[in-house]
């Protein structure tokens, strides 16, 4: 299966799913509609009414499906793209959880040169896409691959968002591709997330540094860049606590790495990746400020996009920040977490079915 199938058939497992409510948008804007009366006549341009035929049993046409109506037929009913319109679709999208500033940026772009035009579903759908795919092409990037062995790369996000996860994943894909991998578990608080490195690690044959529960985070990620360092190692994936709810601690802890990380590479780390669970909905956007000010996030990963995301956060996230967004996952296999396509990602968001 490929990747935007999964995220098609995954993204929205919710009952507020955007493309039925586009749907629902269009059909009773149509039912609304009154049927067009016909032109009055005077007596001199009325013409004669045909003869009566035999009255015979014709069936009424058929209304057609939603598949019908998807396959572009002329009879997709439409609606007049009206103010009142544009109000249920900023609606729509604000519960996609697109936010408020952002749905209204996307409805109004959406309306330039349809405003007052009747419009079907797959109209909507695409011009709906097209301008979530312009928003979202600039931070489209895959995490950027230097020079500098080894490349240090620090991984930042409230505990549950899915770092240990996506550190694993990562490892594993750039090990595949033939780069020589160490991770260093810093959340030394959390011996759950020890082990899962450990099991990703050893699944992918990459090395993992450890610490006893409890240890200085720094010292292990002070020692592990020394030990990349001898070893020649091409990437260094550090792990790191979440804990928000004792904030100066946590923006202590991340300074003090940092401090150690620069003493032996003055641009470490290089890469600073901010894991986001888009289940959080619109509180992404507040983790975001956040870690920019505990760390210099370089690009985001946003995770757990299957389950009840409704997806539209990522908008959100684009439009006010402009952050890289490196990869998006759906699952929990390696294969699940893939570099993020705006194309098929807004493809999916809203419900269009072939992405070729």
């Amino acid at each position: 299966m490929s990747f935007f199938k999964k995220l098609k058939e995954r993204m929205f497992r919710s009952s507020s799913k955007l493309d039925e409510g586009l749907e629902a948008l269009v059909d009773d804007g149509a039912a609304e509609d009154p049927a067009p009366q016909p032109s009055p006549q005077t007596a001199s341009e009325a013409t004669p009414e045909p003869a009566p035929r035999p009255a015979t049993a014709e069936p009424a046409p058929a209304k057609p499906g939603i598949l019908g109506r998807m396959l572009g037929r002329d009879e997709a009913p439409r609606r007049v793209l009206d103010d009142e319109m544009l109000e249920s679709l900023e609606e729509l999208l604000i519960q996609a959880d697109m936010g408020v500033e952002t749905a209204m940026r996307v409805s109004a772009n959406l309306a330039e040169g349809r405003f007052g035009r009747k419009l079907s579903v797959r109209e909507i759908k695409s011009a709906l896409a097209a301008e979530i795919a312009r928003i979202m092409e600039p931070v489209a990037k895959p995490m950027p691959l230097y020079g500098a062995r080894p490349q240090v790369v620090l991984v930042v996000g409230v505990n549950g968002a899915g770092k240990t996860t996506t550190i694993g994943k990562l490892a594993s894909q750039f090990r595949a591709a033939g780069k020589s991998v160490m991770i260093a578990a810093g959340d030394t608080f959390r011996a759950a997330a020890v082990e899962q490195l450990q099991v990703w690690g050893s699944r992918a044959g990459v090395p993992v540094m450890t610490a006893p529960e409890g240890s200085d985070p720094a010292s292990l990620a002070y020692e592990a860049l020394v030990r990349a360092k001898a070893e020649g190692v091409d990437l260094l994936m550090i792990d790191t606590a979440g804990r928000l709810q004792n904030r100066a601690d946590l923006m202590e802890e991340l300074a003090k790495i940092l401090r150690v990380l620069r003493k032996l590479d003055p641009d470490a780390p290089h890469n600073t990746l901010l894991v986001l669970d888009a289940t959080t909905g619109q509180n992404a956007l507040s983790q975001v400020e956040i870690f920019r000010k505990l760390a210099d996030v370089s690009g985001l990963v946003m995770t757990k996009l299957d389950g009840t995301a409704r997806g539209g956060v990522l908008v959100a996230l684009a439009d006010r920040f402009g952050l890289p967004i490196h990869a998006i996952g759906v699952g929990e296999q390696i294969d699940d977490l893939q570099p993020f396509d705006p194309e098929e990602f807004a493809a999916a968001l809203v419900g269009i079915d072939d992405q070729a």
